[in-house]
């Protein structure tokens, strides 16, 4: 089942003030925040997208408050493709598929990366099979859309201010939609 628009609006209506693993923020701002720098990063629409919903598994597969905490990887870059993959083009998706790769590369070649994560990212990326060799990372960065999921992490690592100011729910919901139609008229 493909989510509209609407349905996308519904999850962070009703999720959205769940925390964000650990951080002190809730996921609606985690979201907006992840969008909006990647909008003052002067990013297409579609990576402002998936900016907006890299975390969107978090809301349809909820596994409760901080699951790395009890070991749990809800998988949330996967989960969520196949509610997308109608609606939106592959770089809205191959983003998002990679983000947590992008994490496993940046820890293995940038040496200050891994000391700037927060605990919870600590935490799930040991759950999501910890840092790249050289020889995972050449072939994660080698792969379609992982310049974008790299900037997207970084994004993603930023946006967790708790008094960051964002444009609102309905500006990243247009931006969205703006895309959605692009592929419908594809």
């Amino acid at each position: 089942m493909a989510l509209s628009l609407g349905d996308i609006r519904f999850l962070f209506e009703r999720h959205g003030e769940i925390a964000y693993s650990g951080e002190p923020v809730t996921q609606l701002q985690h979201a907006l925040q992840s969008a909006a720098l990647a909008q003052e990063a002067g990013a297409p629409g579609t990576l402002v997208a998936a900016a907006f919903l890299h975390d969107l598994g978090h809301l349809l597969n909820l596994q409760g408050q901080t699951p790395s905490e009890r070991g749990i990887d809800d998988r949330h870059q996967y989960f969520v493709l196949p509610f997308l993959r109608p609606v939106l083009p592959d770089s809205v998706l191959e983003p998002i598929r990679l983000h947590v790769d992008a994490k496993r590369y940046l820890c293995a070649v940038d040496g200050g990366y891994a000391a700037r994560l927060s605990a919870d990212s600590v935490r799930s990326l040991a759950l999501q099979g910890g840092v790249f060799d050289a020889q995972q990372a050449r072939a994660f960065i080698e792969k379609p859309f992982a310049e974008e999921a790299v900037l997207l992490r970084r994004w993603d690592d930023a946006a967790k201010d708790p008094v960051k100011s964002t444009p609102d729910l309905a500006h990243f919901l247009d931006v969205v939609g703006r895309v959605m139609k692009t592929e419908q008229d594809r």
